[in-house]
């Protein structure tokens, strides 16, 4: 079956969406994503970007048509424009994309536009300066904002937000975020914090999909749509609006029923599932040679591993995944 290029998990479930890190390093500190003082990986343990193309490829050939670029932040990653631009030729794959912080963004929108990425999602958790500031602890608010407007300007339309859910840290600006996102005509996403990293005091600062919801309707229409943009988000319309206010829920109404994708650290790593600890090492298959064979049987063999689901509620303060969301890949 695999030889037909459609990857199956053992549940009988498509696999057609990858998430492919291509750095674990980043021009931020977020505090949900990542600890104060970071050790990076070493440059020899890191996928060299002809190696995440070589991934990348096979992966297409297994069937999947939807590839992301994560992080860390990819646009730091010296050289992230040359492969960029080989994945957006790339035979097959229909629908490339990017989740960025947005601070590379004024340089790179045009570039990234030409290259073929069809959409970018942009982490933006708050309005207030210094409140982006004690949240990423040294992001620069105004930097991100030029970068949302050169995006629109490069020509990239549905650019969505994702927004972090926080008690007592943002949740008094969601209404104010979907106004944003509105008048720009940009797509906003509410995402339920998730217990990855050793992180205290979630389960202080957790607010469910439900909560914002019941936040927000006193200020908009929220109409239910059945759109699907290939990810976790469940999304609402606002009438005479285009623009969708998704929720993506791990924990309250978790996703893993229909889980197509898997992701890829930036050393190799395959995930098949973001909530738990298995995982399968694609550098040494890739560093054997240039023969993909053997690539390719360890992402069929990985299948075999991915499980039914994940349980992040039981987890919130005492987190089985302990490695941070930066080096799993955004």
């Amino acid at each position: 079956m695999h030889s037909e290029g459609t990857l199956l998990d053992k549940y009988g479930r498509r696999i057609s969406y990858v998430r492919l890190s291509i750095t674990d390093r980043c021009d931020f500190r977020c505090t949900y994503c990542m600890a104060e003082e970071m050790t990076f990986l070493p440059r020899k343990e890191v996928m060299s970007l002809e190696e995440c193309l070589r991934i990348a490829t096979v992966f297409v050939g297994l069937g999947v048509s939807k590839l992301r670029i994560t992080g860390g932040e990819p646009l730091v990653r010296k050289g992230a424009m040359w492969l960029i631009e080989r994945l957006g030729a790339l035979p097959g794959l229909e629908n490339l994309v990017l989740t960025t912080n947005g601070s590379q963004l004024e340089k790179f929108a045009a570039p990234l536009y030409a290259a073929g990425v069809k959409r970018i999602n942009i982490s933006l958790d708050t309005l207030k300066a210094d409140r982006f500031r004690a949240i990423t602890r040294i992001g620069d608010l105004a930097k991100v904002l030029r970068g949302i407007e050169a995006a629109g300007a490069a020509g990239f339309r549905r650019t969505k937000l994702n927004t972090v859910m926080m008690r007592g840290t943002n949740d008094d600006e969601f209404v104010d975020l979907v106004r944003f996102a509105i008048d720009r005509e940009l797509d906003i996403s509410f995402i339920e914090e998730m217990p990855l990293g050793e992180i205290l005091g979630r389960n202080n600062t957790f607010i469910s999909s439900e909560e914002t919801r019941e936040m927000l309707k006193p200020h908009f229409e929220l109409i239910p749509s059945a759109e699907n943009s290939g990810g976790p988000a469940r999304y609402w319309r606002v009438p005479g609006s285009e623009s969708r206010i998704g929720f993506i829920s791990p924990h309250s109404h978790n996703f893993c029923d229909t889980c197509n994708r898997v992701r890829i650290t930036a050393k190799g790593e395959l995930y098949p599932c973001l909530g738990q600890n298995d995982a399968t090492n694609l550098l040494p298959a890739l560093r054997a040679g240039n023969d993909d064979a053997a690539v390719r049987q360890a992402i069929v063999d990985s299948m075999g591993i991915k499980p039914f689901g994940h349980d992040f509620t039981q987890q919130m303060d005492s987190p089985q995944v302990i490695r941070f969301m930066s080096m799993t890949g955004g």
